[in-house]
């Protein structure tokens, strides 16, 4: 009998091109991968991966047996959905990622809907960013994922995987209302050249976004201090120890900060992700809470 979950190890590196990269979206190592496929080889009596330079590809039975994989994978999603539409009741768990930035702003005030509406659905949500936590929508280890899309940075949708916008804010330049900048009504990125800026862990959306804008200007932003928040980064920013880019609606009315609009113009955008296919009640019922409540935040709709 086939194993399953050999099974999925098989269509993963299908989907991904190779075995590290099915090792990293599995959340396992490249040696227990080449390990199932092993024993996936032994129960199927044939080969199913050929060297193919430093990496590999399936063979025509590989093929074969991927492509069951995926029709599996594409069954048990409808079964899923199925069970628990049945009788419309809206139940089971439902486990969210999200960055930090919309916990407050939106995720918080989608859930205490959802809590009113369907109390038998038992959500869970981690924080992260996109590239840590798209593939954990890929592997079926959480169920929707809110994102940011900088307009300097663009989130790569995988295959499979559909992307709907909520909200679009403008991004600022978050200054103390000492600095020289405070007064004015716009600011040119070009301009600044002798700042000192705060901005969260490399790797993460917020910082690549704001050092690519700034790049595209032709400088290299100074950051001395590394944040994972924007409300701890207005600390500094109100201190006077740091500028930063921040999208105006996490942080406006902050104490002893000026947001003032630059040149060119940036945007981010907050989308979810989920799951090509049926649309499970549960994933539903968020999706139109969070609709709901970006209508009345700020910002502009997509």
């Amino acid at each position: 009998m086939l194993n399953w979950e050999r099974l999925r190890v098989l269509a993963a590196i299908a989907e991904h091109g190779s075995i590290g990269a099915a090792a990293a979206t599995l959340h396992v190592t490249g040696p227990a991968v080449t390990q199932q496929i092993r024993k996936l080889e032994r129960e199927t009596r044939s080969v199913l991966l050929e060297p193919d330079g430093r990496g590999v590809r399936l063979t025509a039975a590989g093929h074969l047996a991927a492509e069951a994989a995926q029709r599996v994978a594409r069954t048990v999603s409808e079964t899923e959905h199925s069970l628990a539409t049945l009788h419309g009741r809206v139940v089971g768990p439902l486990r969210i990622g999200a960055i930090n930035s919309t916990f407050g702003l939106l995720l918080g005030p989608a859930l205490r809907l959802v809590a009113e509406r369907h109390p038998e659905l038992a959500p869970s949500a981690r924080s992260g960013e996109a590239v840590d936590m798209v593939p954990l929508l890929r592997s079926r280890e959480l169920d929707v994922v809110l994102v940011e899309n900088w307009s300097t940075l663009q989130v790569r949708v995988p295959p499979r995987v559909r992307m709907e916008p909520l909200v679009v804010h403008d991004v600022h330049l978050a200054v103390s209302a000492q600095h020289p900048l405070a007064d004015c009504e716009t600011v040119a990125l070009d301009q600044l050249h002798d700042e000192v800026w705060t901005a969260c862990r490399p790797g993460t959306d917020h910082h690549d976004a704001q050092n690519q804008a700034m790049r595209r200007c032709g400088i290299e932003p100074e950051v001395r201090f590394v944040v994972d928040d924007f409300q701890t980064q207005m600390t500094l920013v109100a201190g006077g120890l740091a500028v930063t880019l921040v999208p105006r609606p996490a942080v406006e009315g902050y104490p002893g900060v000026r947001l003032v609009p630059v040149t060119p113009a940036l945007t981010r955008t907050i989308a979810f992700a989920t799951r090509e296919g049926a649309v499970p009640p549960g994933v539903g019922a968020l999706a139109a809470a969070l609709h709901e409540v970006a209508e009345e935040v700020p910002g502009r709709r997509p």
